[in-house]
């Protein structure tokens, strides 16, 4: 949200807000720019008939005194999706959605239009380098990139953000269920690609990764409705590139030639495959979107190198979910085959501390040499789970060599040990582990 008030702010609107707290670096970054609210905490006054719209995000509850105010007053009240589209109506309209991958994807596919000086707006779910912000709008731009958020839009809309940007372009990396608060059963969960896919502009297309069983049995179901009269999008499949595997980086090989990319593992040969395929559509030859990722690091806190001395290489990932975990892990197994590999997880989410759901991490770990998993039982507590016990959580990872951590001091202990230690030590987490200083 506070992205999306910079981007509007420079674009020259009147721009105010409200926030319970507000954290760094959200806080550093609206003082910046002067919009940075005088006091904390929801107030009616806030909200009079002199504004043109309230954006809604996913913090206000539905009987936020603002809110109630803003619905008073009839305001026209939007959720954050659908102003994203308010603003991108009448451009090309990208969206990068799936279960894992599409903050890479569309990192790169923003990388790759900058290079190219194709002006465009965007809404990214990491911080990159060379964008200041995580959204951006340009009166000049042609073209719109979404990273296709699966989540709900706002307390009053219970639709998944993706489904209100109306795509040209969409591009699906893969499917395995996500968000169990949201979506407690997996088809229901499933069903909202389903209709992403079907809602696409019927002259675009929708790209899919073909070695995702969910996708290559939902594409039976498109191409069904598809011959059945109704128009749709044209579905067409991607898969891994041909590569050639380095030390820590991957060749891309293309009609003989190739090309050094700062990029490791098939996951992500995935992921650049599909990015250029999008970047084909918006008419960029395969050819320069190759030259234009050589200089691609990646988008923060995914695959990125933390520390590194003549022993010991450090990466921070952010791995959560169990496909997301799995590919990451099994990415770095595949890099680093002569070296030793340690992984350590942190599970806080919602799901991923749920018994019900934590048997998806079956066998996830299991490209570690050591693997271990930290939780917080304060952090289960606070979410109003049943309380976990170890034994438990190694049953549902099914992993020998995997150790399970409940207390802070025991992590903070293993990461000192470990950063004196050789090969490559994987972190893994969409939190902070505690907020234990690393290095």
């Amino acid at each position: 949200m506070h992205n999306l008030a910079i981007a509007l702010h420079l674009k020259g609107y009147t721009i105010s807000g409200s926030d319970d707290e507000i954290l760094d670096p959200s806080k550093s970054r609206l003082k910046k720019y002067g919009i940075l609210p005088e006091k904390w905490g929801w107030d009616i006054n806030n909200i009079s008939d002199k504004l043109d719209a309230v954006i809604l995000g996913m913090h206000a509850r539905p009987d936020n005194p603002e809110l109630k105010r803003a619905l008073d007053l009839k305001l026209k009240i939007y959720s954050f999706p659908e102003y994203l589209y308010e603003q991108t109506k009448d451009k090309k309209r990208v969206v990068i959605a799936g279960s894992h991958g599409k903050t890479t994807i569309t990192s790169m596919i923003m990388h790759v239009l900058r290079r190219q000086n194709i002006q465009f707006d965007y809404m990214v779910g990491s911080q990159l380098e060379g964008f200041e912000t995580m959204v951006g709008f340009s009166d000049e731009s042609k073209i719109a990139i979404f990273e296709g958020d699966e989540y709900l839009s706002s307390p009053l809309d219970n639709r998944p953000k993706f489904i209100h940007y109306k795509p040209h372009l969409t591009l699906i990396s893969g499917i395995a269920w996500d968000h169990m608060n949201v979506y407690p059963k997996y088809e229901n969960y499933k069903k909202q690609f389903f209709n992403l896919g079907l809602d696409t502009n019927s002259k675009g297309k929708v790209f899919y990764c073909e070695s995702d069983l969910e996708l290559k049995e939902m594409s039976r179901k498109w191409k069904k409705i598809s011959d059945s009269g109704r128009e749709t999008a044209v579905f067409e499949k991607y898969s891994t590139l041909e590569y050639k595997q380095k030390d820590d980086y991957n060749e891309v090989v293309l009609d003989e030639k190739t090309f050094a990319l700062k990029l490791i593992g098939r996951y992500n040969m995935e992921n650049l495959n599909g990015a250029m395929k999008i970047c084909e559509g918006l008419g960029i030859k395969n050819e320069t979107f190759l030259l234009s990722m050589k200089d691609f690091t990646g988008a923060a806190r995914r695959q990125e190198l933390i520390f590194q001395n003549e022993k010991l290489k450090i990466y921070r990932d952010f791995a959560h979910a169990p496909s997301k975990v799995k590919a990451t892990v099994s990415g770095f197994r595949e890099q680093f085959q002569n070296q030793k590999l340690t992984a350590i997880l942190e599970i806080h989410t919602f799901s991923s501390l749920n018994k019900d759901f934590l048997p998806q991490y079956k066998e996830s770990m299991n490209g570690a040499d050591s693997a271990y998993v930290f939780y917080n039982p304060e952090v289960v507590r606070h979410k109003k789970l049943p309380a976990l016990d170890k034994d438990f959580i190694k049953r549902c990872f099914d992993k020998k060599n995997l150790t399970i951590l409940d207390d802070k001091s025991e992590l903070e202990t293993l990461m000192k040990k470990s950063i004196k230690g050789s090969g490559v030590l994987l972190l893994m987490s969409s939190g902070n582990f505690g907020g234990i200083d690393i290095l």
